[in-house]
């Protein structure tokens, strides 16, 4: 009796052990961190849109041409520039964005364009217009926080937003494509809120 009895004792432990190391081995499913007061989070929210302009447009706060070395820029598209080997200073300013484009940035878990960033699409509306024939890739950033497949997602949206944004202002759409990185190429590696900041973001590339 006694002998059937430690034997139990024994089986429950094995099960037990073998229920904790089941679970220790399931997947870690990251859930990004949510604004406090804020709509439109990864819960559901359709803060998809852009907001229009408001008051006309000023220059501001713009990034302003010589400011870097464009030597070290070189000339013609993001990807001929290498922009990953600049220096921190000059991917600030130009993000992964060709030569007299700049990059705009977006708010954690958001497509929507803010106000502060209308004035350099205004910009880049303004260049683009003035090479006709020229093409350019709207390519979508995130941060590392949330799913692959979400942040895709999210980085479609902003690249389509900022689309709109262009043709609104007198770009033909013919000449605008758009492509989602998601969290793949993030530009700034850290895992602190500066780095997040900077891979929010939608880079202007022309073909």
């Amino acid at each position: 009796m006694k002998k059937r009895f430690y034997t139990s004792i024994v089986l429950s432990s094995l099960l037990g052990s073998l229920v904790l190391l089941g679970v220790g081995c399931s997947p870690k499913t990251v859930v990004p961190p949510t604004s406090a007061g804020s709509s439109g989070s990864m819960s559901g929210g359709k803060d998809i849109s852009y907001p229009p302009a408001e008051g006309g447009y000023s220059e501001e706060n713009l990034p302003t041409e010589g400011t870097l070395d464009d030597t070290a820029a070189g000339s013609g598209g993001g990807s001929a520039n290498a922009p990953d080997t600049q220096t921190d200073e000059y991917k600030r300013v130009h993000g992964r964005s060709s030569d007299n484009l700049y990059p705009i940035y977006f708010d954690f878990d958001r497509a929507a364009i803010t106000t502060d960033m209308t004035d350099i699409i205004v910009r880049n509306a303004e260049y683009l217009n003035s090479v006709p024939g020229t093409a350019v890739i709207i390519e979508g950033n995130c941060d590392e926080r949330g799913t692959n497949e979400y942040n895709l997602a999210l980085g479609e949206r902003r690249s389509i937003n900022t689309q709109q944004f262009l043709i609104d202002l007198g770009v033909d759409p013919s000449r605008i494509r758009t492509l989602s990185y998601g969290e793949e190429k993030p530009l700034f590696p850290g895992q602190d809120e500066d780095a997040y900041s900077q891979n929010r973001r939608a880079d202007f590339v022309i073909e």
